[in-house]
């Protein structure tokens, strides 16, 4: 391996590893945004408790009418916070 192919190879690792930093990031922002910390008191075990209880639900045959159910609430809830700013 030749210096030039070492250094793209670590470029693309810092390059994977910072998307994948700011999208774990974005995703606590949505339990932010959600009230969830304030709600559960900062409790993070009822935060992943209600995490993995929504997991169970998608496992389900109603995956899908779930996923539009959420997906209906999460725009509107969106469009509410869009329009306080």
């Amino acid at each position: 391996m030749t210096l030039q192919q070492a250094r793209h190879d670590t470029r693309a690792w810092q390059v994977k590893r910072r998307e994948r930093t700011r999208q774990l990031i974005e995703l606590g922002g949505l339990i932010a945004k959600a009230g969830l910390i304030e709600l559960t008191d900062d409790d993070r075990a009822a935060i992943f408790g209600l995490l993995v209880e929504a997991a169970a639900r998608l496992r389900t045959d109603d995956t899908g009418s779930q996923l539009t159910l959420w997906r209906r609430r999460g725009k509107r809830a969106f469009a509410d916070t869009d329009d306080k700013d």
